[in-house]
């Protein structure tokens, strides 16, 4: 039996647009992203580290989407998994895809993702497999481009792709008023968190689409569309729950996996809390999250909890204690030299240059010149 991905080498890129300017709003989005993500980290699932999982809530610009993909796909040896839910527009001039973003308006290609510079980015991947979930309106056109069904075909082609995909190429995705997520990923979401009854033991890419096609069937709901590469449809993406009986777990679970896809979800959960204006509710989450860090004993996420506490409690006039969260962030990455030790050394200066810290400031930075130069040119 083929295993599961191995967690270690694969990545996850989560993108959920859900507040548009010249579009409808998506409040189910938001649900869609948070709730695949602890599904994908959960343990008895897939159990994707948290760090290996990037969640992108409306963007504005291309980059802050193919930024974390690109990444993602110089990261990852093994899969690399790449969701996006969300308004799918058609340009008035092509047939081709377009993920919408926050101010993408209808018709106008130019204002939006094209899907070919994302399939540009999976194909820059080292990944040896890479899997493509999209639920958005007219989704089904990326399916159509990687097998073949228009002129770009060949361009389109991915090695070791699969895309998955919630609707035909001329049909919308659905969204039902009332519901927490859209129809596709809710089925998608009941899979990964209920199983397959008389399925198999791991649930492959196959099986997954074919029971979303039934399900989605059965409420008369558009049909979910398919395509692949080298056979990568026979890949095992999730433990089958269904296999495993009510009080047995899936798989095999450490204390430490439970604890960090607590701080996965938690950490999504708040950033989607700050996305929509409510830091009153992401602060109690990013500290509940930052303490279930510290008592696994290991460093984990801690950092991401870390920046994006201090960033809320500045945000919201708390600097002394912001100050102090970047400090103990501080100490556990001014050994290192990679992007995250940068990041919380320009962070902390410039809260204790805001405080009066003026010589404390000027040490940190000294300290942050010091890794750029170690680190070397990108």
């Amino acid at each position: 039996m083929t295993p599961l991905p191995d967690p270690v080498h694969s990545r996850a890129v989560l993108v959920g647009t859900a507040s548009y300017r010249h579009l409808p709003q998506l409040p189910a989005v938001e649900a869609n992203v948070v709730d695949l993500a602890a599904e994908l980290c959960d343990p008895t699932v897939w159990g994707l580290p948290v760090r290996h999982c990037a969640v992108v809530t409306d963007p504005l610009s291309p980059q802050t989407v193919l930024d974390p993909v690109y990444q993602a796909g110089e990261e990852a040896t093994d899969t690399l998994f790449v969701y996006f839910s969300g308004h799918g527009m058609r340009d008035t001039d092509s047939a081709d895809l377009y993920l919408a973003l926050g101010d993408s308006r209808e018709h106008l290609g130019y204002t939006a993702v094209a899907y070919q510079h994302l399939r540009t980015a999976l194909r820059s991947s080292r990944a040896r497999r890479k899997i493509v979930v999209l639920d958005c309106c007219f989704s089904g056109r990326a399916a159509r481009a990687l097998t073949g069904g228009d002129v770009l075909a060949a361009e389109a082609a991915v090695d070791g792709a699969y895309v998955l995909t919630a609707s035909p190429g001329d049909r919308i995705a659905l969204a039902p008023d009332g519901e927490r997520n859209t129809a596709f990923t809710a089925e998608l979401l009941r899979v990964l968190r209920e199983g397959v009854t008389e399925g198999p033991e791991l649930i492959d890419l196959d099986t997954l689409y074919r029971v979303l096609e039934e399900r989605l069937r059965a409420k008369n709901r558009p049909l979910p569309q398919r395509s692949q590469e080298n056979g990568v449809g026979r890949l095992p993406l999730a433990r089958n729950k269904a296999r495993a009986g009510r009080r047995t777990l899936a798989g095999p679970v450490l204390a430490t996996e439970v604890r960090a896809a607590v701080v996965a979800t938690g950490l999504a959960l708040a950033r989607l809390l700050r996305a929509t204006g409510n830091t009153r509710d992401a602060l109690p989450v990013l500290r509940l999250a930052l303490q279930e860090q510290q008592s696994a004993g290991a460093r984990g996420d801690m950092v991401a909890v870390q920046l994006e506490l201090s960033e809320l409690l500045a945000e919201t006039g708390q600097v002394g204690e912001a100050i102090e969260v970047l400090e103990l962030a501080f100490q556990q990455v001014h050994k290192g030299y990679g992007p995250e030790a940068v990041l919380v050394c320009r962070r902390l200066a410039e809260l204790l240059q805001e405080s009066g810290n003026h010589l404390q400031a000027c040490e940190v930075l000294k300290h942050a010149l010091d890794i750029s130069e170690h680190a070397g040119p990108a």
